[in-house]
């Protein structure tokens, strides 16, 4: 049975750094919603007459957000059932908070959560000015928006939970706020292969 594991968290708390890392490592497909997105994200706020860059106002939201979760989950799901886990990486808020929502994505490939491994590392920094640094060093003209709605966005920030019918075991937290990832790479590592 293969893995499919959910890196979630705010933005700039390292959800892709931790995922490549460790997928690196072993033998994992990785599907990063922002990049999957990014192309369809781009023409559609262009065709709108939107920043393309924005991926964080309420206009974006409408139109681009719940493409990304589609394109992304349907990436993913293609890879259940082949010799490789599958990482994915993204916010996932809104679905994180539907205790419904993983049952039914891995139901649109004909299985159960009893008949696939997920599990969820929620990646987090200790505070607010760890995630502002961060995501002032990824130099990004998509990070924008955030800056200059710093009040709004920064209400993203706060822990994340998960609501899928998970045993304990499978959800781990990781406060990724060590700059030298080794050792916490290591740790997300033991979490997702511990049993093998």
């Amino acid at each position: 049975m293969n893995k499919l594991v959910f890196f979630l968290g705010p933005a700039g708390a390292g959800k892709t750094t931790l995922a490549k890392a460790v997928a690196s490592r072993r033998k994992a497909a990785f599907f990063d919603m922002d990049i999957l997105l990014r192309p369809a994200a781009d023409a559609i706020m262009t065709m709108q007459g939107l920043d393309p860059t924005d991926r964080d106002s309420a206009e974006y939201k409408r139109l681009c957000r719940d493409l990304g979760y589609r394109i992304t989950m349907d990436a993913a799901l293609d890879n259940i059932g082949l010799n490789s886990d599958v990482f994915v990486v993204g916010p996932f808020t809104k679905e994180a908070a539907d205790p419904d929502w993983i049952s039914s994505e891995l139901s649109r490939i004909g299985l159960t959560l009893p008949e696939v491994e997920v599990k969820v590392v929620l990646v987090g920094l200790a505070n607010e000015d760890l995630y502002r640094e961060r995501i002032q060093g990824r130099h990004s003209s998509l990070d924008d928006w955030k800056f200059q709605h710093w009040q709004e966005f920064r209400s993203s920030l706060g822990s994340r939970t998960v609501a899928w019918p998970l045993p304990a075991s499978n959800v781990a937290m990781i406060d990724n706020s060590n700059p030298e990832i080794e050792d916490t790479v290591r740790t997300v590592e033991h979490f997702i292969y511990a049993a093998q």
